[in-house]
């Protein structure tokens, strides 16, 4: 398929028509999914028709291209957005498409790790759908990187026949996702932190990929602290996981320490927050984490994942990125923290500052409109 060129300060006259592909419902999911509503609404409001494609998930190995009338809907819009979650169920429609197919890549299945052999098929169809799409929007620099890398990987994939290397030539924008959801907290100050005992919250749904084990295991080698740990998120994705943290902390002999409080309202996520001393989600692989952003912005610095774009928001100074799966790293970042006021004081107004000069889901969203009106006036 051809590369289309755009300019992405040119801004469309028309009122396009925007096709965006997801599994499931748009307004059910966290995440990736609240990028994709967010976008969505920003459209809506800004008068572009909108065509939401909502997908049934399939297992990599059911792909669902041929779903039918698929190719109609998107052929009759000016422009697709396709969530490259979706890759399994779309990567050989969109080689046939003459309306241009803008990749959302937010989260990569083949970088998540696991399984070798699931892992080799993620790579291919990953990499078939993302040489098939014209143009890209990338949550992180990081995940730019991880698409260019995957792209230039020698991995045979299927019905490939247009070349790797054009996807980093292809038209393209970092548009990070904004933190300002639920809104701020003042950070701390040497003389007046959070009473004791030493507060960790974790957010997210809770499954192995979060690293809610790395972190209770971490927690539990601190000497000395009087720590406790709330793990906020949705504990029905994976039940058994959620068991064995439970026994988990149990064994470490801190289950006492160790709340898991489900999924909650944003009231309470934001109380939660007010209450915490630390952000810990010590990920093995987080495409970007909305919730450290989220997280700074009460002041909260944030122990973040090597793996993954958090390298674009955490830092020395208002938190620490620590290796996935590595215990002894999560209680080395944390150490200092909950031992030092001064040194929690000075990460969390990083924190604060870090937050407060990151993107509104207001700019960020227009960044990423400005840029497919430019492809769609180069139609």
């Amino acid at each position: 398929m051809a590369r289309r060129a755009a300019d992405p300060r040119v801004a469309s006259v028309a009122t396009p028509t925007v096709g965006i592909v997801v599994y499931g419902d748009l307004d059910a999911r966290s995440g990736g999914y609240r990028y994709d509503r967010e976008l969505a609404d920003h459209l809506l409001e800004r008068g572009w028709k909108l065509e939401v494609v909502s997908l049934p998930e399939r297992p990599w190995s059911l792909p669902a291209a041929s779903a039918p009338g698929l190719a109609a809907r998107l052929e009759a819009c000016d422009v697709v957005v396709a969530d490259a979650y979706c890759a399994p169920s779309l990567y050989c429609t969109i080689r046939g498409l003459e309306t241009p197919v803008v990749a959302l890549v937010h989260y990569l299945r083949s970088a998540a790790g696991g399984d070798e052999r699931r892992g080799w098929v993620d790579q291919s169809v990953e990499r078939a759908f993302l040489a098939a799409a014209d143009a890209f929007v990338y949550n992180s620099e990081p995940t730019r990187r991880a698409v260019e890398q995957l792209c230039a990987d020698p991995v045979e994939s299927p019905g490939d026949d247009d070349g790797p290397a054009s996807v980093a030539a292809s038209p393209a924008v970092v548009a990070p996702p904004a933190g300002d959801r639920l809104g701020s907290g003042p950070a701390f100050t040497a003389d007046a932190g959070r009473p004791d005992p030493f507060r960790v919250v974790a957010v997210g749904t809770v499954t192995p990929r979060k690293g809610i084990d790395t972190l209770v295991r971490g927690l539990s080698r601190l000497a000395g602290v009087d720590w406790r740990l709330r793990v906020v998120g949705e504990t029905a994705t994976d039940p058994e996981h959620v068991a064995a943290l439970r026994a988990l902390a149990d064994r470490l002999g801190v289950a006492s320490a160790v709340t898991f409080t489900g999924r909650v309202s944003d009231v309470a996520l934001r109380a939660a927050l007010r209450r915490a001393h630390v952000l810990a989600v010590p990920s093995r692989y987080e495409p970007f984490g909305i919730v450290y952003v989220e997280g700074m912005a009460f002041g909260l610095p944030a122990i973040a994942s090597t793996n993954g774009g958090a390298s674009d928001v955490v830092d020395g100074e208002n938190g620490a990125l620590v290796p996935p799966a590595d215990p002894d790293a999560v209680a080395d970042a944390i150490e200092p923290l909950a031992t030092d006021p001064a040194r929690l004081a000075r990460a969390s107004r990083a924190a604060r500052e870090t937050a407060a000069a990151h993107p509104t889901w207001t700019a960020t969203c227009d960044r990423i409109r400005r840029f497919l009106a430019a492809i769609v006036d180069d139609r």
